[in-house]
């Protein structure tokens, strides 16, 4: 067996227990929690992680200009990216993991990632066609507002005085980003606004269904590989923009074989090695940290805008970005035990 694979008894057990063998990549003698081998607190594991988590952002703050360069309409792009990323998906888990049996419980919350996905992909990538990737990806991340708005709602989590800072300085960087352009623009412009913001809600509650499928498989699994998470999740999206398609009275048929191939380096590279990145080093690297370098994705998105001359921004829209990117980072940081 060559290192980094799962050993026969790995698969025959199905995540139950950790594995001894030092070949094993999902070995775990002590806690059976099945943490990658080598990805250790050590500083070549950190400085890898560091770079894996940096990659990742930078490639997700891409996939805004490969939606809008595929020359296919929101939905379309949207249910190509996700069905050719759950069929990649589907081939890793077979070929290196080994599929596993979800609780009862957990499909549920699958269905609600699936949906909540859809709906997020479907916003976004109109928001995209109408303001632009970088803008869009900015207000997307305003996800981390929802998340922790959705964690006093339904957990009874604390909202603290460094929350409303956060949200205050957020909302004056947007204010300082879009306030001139509001009224100049038309309402297509209001829209990809609107889209972008309902993008980060979405996104929030696809981040809750995931974790509450990870907490249920959990009472019964020492380790479920997230990507067959993501996987399901995935083909539940696709499910669901296709039946959106169909309402619209669109076709998913691609007018090129152009298109596909960005379609294509969307779910390979911008869905499945971008998450896979970024979940390897989350899982090593704190939790301040992570949040700071996810701020490079919608950096490197609108810096991607102004280059490519989609975006021409003054002084005060850099203060907006700045300023906005500050008020998600204070939110994201993680409270002082």
């Amino acid at each position: 067996m060559r290192a980094g694979r799962l050993c026969r008894s790995c698969r025959k057990r199905a995540g139950r227990v950790g594995c001894r063998s030092q070949r094993c990549r999902w070995r775990s003698p002590a806690c059976g929690r099945g943490e990658p081998a080598g990805m250790s607190m050590q500083p070549d594991g950190r400085k890898l992680a560091l770079l894996q988590m940096l990659a990742g952002a930078v490639i997700l703050g891409s996939n805004g200009l490969m939606v809008r360069f595929a020359g296919v309409g929101a939905t379309v792009s949207a249910f190509w990216r996700m069905f050719l990323a759950a069929l990649l998906l589907a081939a890793l888990v077979h070929w290196r993991y080994g599929w596993q049996r979800l609780p009862r419980a957990a499909w549920g919350w699958i269905a609600a990632a699936a949906l909540a996905f859809a709906l997020d992909l479907w916003m976004w990538h109109r928001s995209i066609l109408l303001v632009g990737p970088g803008l869009s990806t900015l207000l997307g991340n305003a996800q981390v507002f929802f998340m922790v708005l959705a964690g006093a709602v339904f957990f009874d989590e604390r909202i603290s005085m460094r929350f409303l800072a956060g949200v205050l300085l957020a909302m004056s960087g947007l204010w300082l980003l879009l306030a001139g352009d509001w009224q100049q623009q038309g309402s297509d412009y209001r829209w990809g606004v609107v889209f972008g913001l309902g993008t980060g809600l979405a996104y929030a509650a696809y981040n809750i269904s995931i974790k509450r499928v990870q907490t249920e498989s959990g009472k019964q699994l020492a380790r479920m590989p997230v990507e067959q998470i993501l996987c399901l999740a995935a083909f539940g999206s696709a499910a669901a923009l296709a039946l959106m398609a169909q309402a619209e009275g669109t076709s998913l048929l691609l007018p090129s074989w152009q298109s596909f191939a960005i379609l294509l380096a969307l779910a390979a590279f911008g869905h499945c090695l971008s998450w896979g990145l970024i979940s390897r080093a989350i899982a090593v690297l704190p939790v301040a940290l992570v949040g700071l370098l996810l701020l490079v994705q919608p950096t490197v998105a609108y810096v991607l805008d102004v280059l490519l001359g989609l975006a021409n921004p003054g002084l005060r829209q850099w203060a907006g970005l700045a300023v906005t990117l500050g008020g998600i980072f204070v939110v994201g940081l993680p409270l002082k035990r």
